[in-house]
C-alpha cells in the first residue's frame, strides 16, 4: 500500500470539554479524501493528575460510532502508550487530549510522481499557524508604511 505523508496531531482540550465536536469536520475530510485518519488516542488528565489512555477501540458505544467510519481499521495501533505520555506531562490538570495521526492522502499520487521519476524530497516541513499569522502581520505592516 502506498502511504503519502503522514502528520500527527495533538489537541488538548482544557477542561475536558472534548464533546466530539469535531468529528464532523473530521469526517467531512475523510469522506472527500482529504485526508485519511490511521489512528488515534484519547488522553484525559484529572484534577489530581492523573492520566487515563483511551483507544479508539475503547470508547463507549456511542463515542466509537462517530469515529468508526472515520479510521482504518487494517492500519490503526500505531500509536502507543510512550507516545500519548510524552504529551500527557504537558497538559494541565481536568485536560483532555486527541492525538491522531493521519494520512495526507491528497498529497499520494504527488508523492507516487516523485518516487517514480527517481526524486528525493530533500525538506518538508509543516509552518506553525502562529508563525504564518506572525509573518502576514509583519507583510501588512511593511506595505502601509
Amino acid at each position: 500500500m502506498s502511504l503519502g505523508p503522514i502528520e500527527m496531531l495533538v489537541v488538548k482540550f482544557p477542561g475536558n470539554q472534548f464533546k466530539g465536536e469535531i468529528v464532523p469536520a473530521l469526517k467531512e475530510l475523510v469522506d472527500n479524501s482529504t485526508i485519511r485518519v490511521i489512528d488515534a488516542l484519547f488522553l484525559r488528565k484529572d484534577s489530581n493528575g492523573d492520566i487515563t489512555l483511551v483507544e479508539i477501540t475503547e470508547l463507549d458505544d456511542e463515542d466509537y460510532g462517530s469515529f468508526d467510519s472515520i479510521v482504518v481499521d487494517d492500519i490503526a495501533g500505531m500509536l502507543s502508550e510512550s507516545d500519548a505520555m510524552q504529551f500527557a506531562a504537558l497538559l494541565d490538570p481536568n485536560t483532555s487530549a486527541a492525538l491522531m495521526l493521519f494520512e495526507n492522502t491528497w498529497a499520494t499520487r504527488f508523492r507516487d510522481a516523485i518516487v517514480n521519476a527517481k526524486g528525493q524530497v530533500l525538506f518538508s516541513e509543516r509552518i506553525p499557524q502562529t508563525v504564518i499569522e506572525t509573518l502576514t502581520a509583519e507583510a501588512s505592516e511593511t506595505a502601509t508604511v
